[in-house]
């Protein structure tokens, strides 16, 4: 995929989560966990305030590309989304984002095009804001609750378990090579080769 070199930024990626101590390695963070994955990957850092989200600058290929992890919390992450696509003059389709999906196994990833938030408050109020859902997405199952009656808000902020973190690890590996892919313009190979 060719870019222009007067473009600042070619690409927003974003890994949804809340922000703080207190959430880490809880499975509503998957997105950002996996965001993190990338950035050590690519030798970036999340340390700019930018965007009410922290950010880091890196290049995959040709394209630089943004990376955010908004601090508005999981169910306003689109205000941070919106306000950095609106200021690179972004379309969706430049926009990915990693979330959780309770609807996949544990560690399972599947990667669109473009679709429903699958009731993910996050990617629901990031399509919201953006004025379309047609910006891709790389999902890292978290798994159902064990319990029928525990509260969903309870499941998702729960913490991982040592052995649960080694298969979102794994996830997160497969969700940043996928992405890699999905910035060079070869979303197929992404969809067909990792999601599951």
């Amino acid at each position: 995929m060719f870019f222009k070199k007067s473009s600042p930024i070619d690409f927003l990626i974003v890994g949804l989560g809340n922000p703080g101590k207190g959430y880490t390695n809880t499975r509503h963070n998957t997105g950002v966990m996996a965001l993190e994955t990338l950035a050590k990957d690519l030798g970036a850092e999340l340390t700019r305030s930018k965007f009410h989200s922290l950010t880091g600058e890196a290049r995959i290929g040709d394209a630089r590309v943004l990376l955010m992890f908004p601090q508005t919390y999981m169910n306003l992450s689109g205000q941070a989304v919106a306000e950095a696509a609106k200021f690179y003059k972004l379309p969706a389709e430049r926009i990915l984002v990693f979330s959780d999906d309770i609807a996949l196994p544990l560690g399972g990833v599947r990667v669109r095009r473009k679709g429903s938030d699958g009731g993910q408050k996050g990617l629901r109020n990031i399509g919201e804001l953006l004025g379309s859902t047609d910006f891709p997405r790389i999902r890292i199952g978290i798994g159902q609750k064990p319990h029928p009656e525990m509260e969903l808000a309870d499941w998702v902020l729960s913490r991982y378990s040592s052995a649960e973190l080694k298969v979102i690890a794994e996830a997160a590996d497969k969700a940043v090579a996928a992405a890699k892919l999905i910035v060079a313009g070869q979303i197929d190979d992404a969809m067909n080769k990792y999601s599951r």
